[in-house]
């Protein structure tokens, strides 16, 4: 069995809670914390019938550290990484399937942040490498935020065949390049659509690149070169959110 893993805030708790709380081993909630939503997070560990305990906000702090908790955390079972069968299995029922994949990123600080948005706007899964990239570690968890615990990881052997099952299951491979021919908001993502992004620095690998339905690129105003990978792929998920939040037939 897993060693347990640490998720604080209300949010990231509240959500564990609603959506998986057979996994919840143990919430922690400082005492004399009683607002509305500590009082939602406490009913839903009690519906649930999942262990709470009230502890000393000065041990809480210890526990965790110097982090925004909120005067809540909670104990949990990790989420397993998917493997490339339970990532196709998982796309059967779903209409318009948003993946996002990482090329590489080798940074966790990105990855944990690439995670955090991908749970924001709905993404299915975040898909990389199983060799020279960030996996899941504790740094990636815990700049996610609880997202790692709610959107899975999927670890491949190789990423571009990994794109072309998924191209195979009907879903368009979206890259993201400097160079891209059009910009992203030109681009019809309100379909089943892999977003890829490359590592920090280097980009996209052109093997990767040759397998990209579309190649898109960010509107830059400034003198930089380049975003943030993480930067980036917030902004090519909100601009899929944005979309599909458009009445059919206007982007």
């Amino acid at each position: 069995m897993k060693a347990a893993e640490t998720v604080y805030g209300l949010h990231a708790v509240r959500v564990m809670l609603e959506r998986h709380p057979e996994r919840v081993v143990m919430v922690r909630l400082a005492e004399r914390r009683q607002s509305p939503r500590v009082r939602f997070i406490e009913e839903l560990a009690h519906r649930h019938q999942r262990p709470l305990e009230r502890i000393d906000p000065q041990t809480l702090r210890r526990q965790l550290g110097d982090v925004a908790h909120q005067g809540v955390a909670a104990d949990i079972t990790p989420l397993p990484p998917w493997s490339e069968d339970e990532l196709l299995a998982a796309l059967q029922g779903v209409p318009a399937p948003l993946l996002l994949a990482l090329d590489g990123v080798q940074d966790p600080h990105n990855l944990g942040a690439c995670l955090r948005t991908a749970d924001a706007c709905g993404a299915l899964a975040v898909i990389v490498p199983r060799d020279r990239a960030a996996q899941l570690t504790p740094t990636v968890r815990k700049v996610a935020v609880g997202a790692a615990e709610t959107t899975p990881v999927v670890a491949v052997t190789n990423l571009v065949r990994t794109l072309k099952l998924l191209k195979d299951s009907g879903l368009w491979i979206v890259g993201a390049d400097a160079a891209g021919e059009q910009l992203a908001a030109q681009v019809d993502l309100r379909g089943p659509v892999v977003l890829v992004l490359g590592a920090e620095g280097t980009g996209l690998r052109h093997l990767t690149q040759q397998n990209c339905d579309f190649m898109v690129r960010l509107p830059q105003l400034g003198a930089v070169e380049s975003l943030n990978v993480s930067v980036a792929a917030g902004m090519l998920l909100y601009e899929a959110v944005r979309q599909r939040a458009q009445p059919h037939g206007g982007a």
